[in-house]
């Protein structure tokens, strides 16, 4: 008795056990965004811890940040900004057009974040030199949006595509900038990944094991019928 697969059943073996791969890999990814859809917090944002940044300049200013090109597709949902001042001064938060900043900050000396190292945190920085005290931020046409006061402030921003640049100063303008950050996003592409992962990585699942038990079973033999 012959007890190698046939072709077909070599063929069912294979891409059963390919199928199968497949949705480990799906199941696991499905599970990853689970993990992360629990992280949401009572608003549904996704939020990081809040980190300390500071200056001894007048502006702490992000570097350009292009939502067409950095999160390519990704032109939708709102980014949260939670800014809590460590000194006594009222603190402000915007966000505005890169090159709107640019000439807003050219004549003050002001601290561009550059990078973030999460664990540990280490933020790095580039320093632009002027002698000029900026006017008072929120006085400025150029924010599409803000927020400022003494206490722990929150900025929510629904996201368009553009060049943007997010600034913390002091609210009168005055340098020394102290304050701890804590950036988030509502990201509602997460429970619609996680759904599709989980849902195909079953299906898959589902249709390797088929393919598999189908090409290991032998056909059975037909008996000979009597005469």
């Amino acid at each position: 008795m012959n007890s190698n697969p046939s072709g077909g059943r070599l063929a069912a073996l294979v891409t059963g056990g390919v199928l199968a791969s497949l949705a480990v890999v799906l199941l696991a990814v499905g599970a990853s965004f689970a993990w992360l859809d629990d992280r949401k917090d009572a608003d549904g944002y996704y939020m990081t811890d809040s980190e300390r940044f500071s200056t001894s300049t007048y502006a702490l200013a992000t570097e350009n940040f292009d939502v067409d090109h950095d999160l390519p597709g990704v032109v939708s949902g709102t980014v949260r900004f939670d800014v809590r001042p460590n000194g006594g001064k009222p603190v402000f938060v915007g966000i505005a057009r890169s090159r709107d900043v640019k000439d807003y900050l050219a004549a003050s000396a002001h601290a561009t974040l550059t990078d973030v190292e999460v664990d540990p945190f280490a933020a790095d920085y580039r320093m632009s030199d002027g002698n000029a005290r900026p006017a008072a931020p929120a006085g400025r046409d150029i924010w599409v949006a803000q927020a400022q006061g003494s206490g722990p402030q929150r900025l929510d921003w629904d996201v368009e595509g553009g060049d943007w640049s997010v600034v913390v100063m002091n609210a009168d303008g005055s340098p020394a900038v102290d304050a701890g950050v804590a950036v988030g996003s509502d990201v509602p592409l997460v429970g619609t990944l996680k759904l599709t992962a989980l849902i195909s990585g079953v299906v898959l699942l589902v249709g390797g094991a088929g393919l598999m038990v189908g090409g290991a079973l032998a056909p059975r033999r037909r008996s000979p019928l009597a005469v």
